[in-house]
């Protein structure tokens, strides 16, 4: 399976991004595909036209290989820090490029915040937008708390306990996938 790991924060000293790999890191390690899709990487401007307005062919590079990305991926991991109890604007205007990419496909929602609570007020917004997009969220989510501690730069846990509970949420998170993925061969509602 393949799943596209989705992190949107443009500040110039993200800690969110440790998270993200931590993720993209546990995702391989079970021998399935993760790739990373930041926000600040891809770099697409404020959005204008969605990736479906574009002619074929004709939608900018970096907007182009982002939806391939999404096509291939059989669901998504969200990454996600609170932004004043909601969604980092980068995130928010990634998302907004694509719509039938997501359709009954899977969404994790890992979130995070340099305090005690691990960003999950802004899982009530994701659980919103992500479901007005056509994904289908887990009932479950992987918050993580002073997430600039608990991971070093290249996503390896400082905090083992992420390395524990990880795999409880992705096990969850699998079951989606290959239950959604089944369902998509045997047809959609449209």
């Amino acid at each position: 399976m393949t799943t596209a790991v989705i992190y949107g924060s443009h500040r110039s000293n993200r800690q969110g991004i440790k998270a993200a790999k931590f993720i993209v890191n546990q995702i391989n390690a079970e021998g399935n595909e993760a790739i990373l899709v930041d926000a600040k990487a891809y770099d697409l401007p404020f959005l204008d036209k969605m990736y479906k307005e574009y002619e074929e062919g004709q939608a900018p590079e970096s907007l182009e290989q982002v939806a391939q990305i999404l096509k291939k991926a059989d669901g998504f991991m969200i990454v996600s820090g609170e932004y004043n109890h909601s969604i980092p604007a980068s995130l928010k205007n990634l998302l907004d490029y694509f719509q039938s990419e997501y359709f009954f496909k899977p969404a994790g929602i890992a979130c995070y915040s340099a305090g005690t609570f691990g960003g999950v007020r802004v899982a009530v917004h994701l659980r919103a937008v992500l479901g007005e997009l056509g994904m289908v969220t887990l009932p479950s989510l992987f918050p993580i708390s002073k997430v600039q501690d608990s991971f070093d730069e290249n996503g390896n846990a400082i905090d083992k306990a992420y390395e524990k509970r990880i795999k409880k949420f992705l096990s969850e998170y699998n079951w989606y996938c290959e239950a959604l993925q089944k369902k998509r061969t045997e047809g959609t509602p449209y």
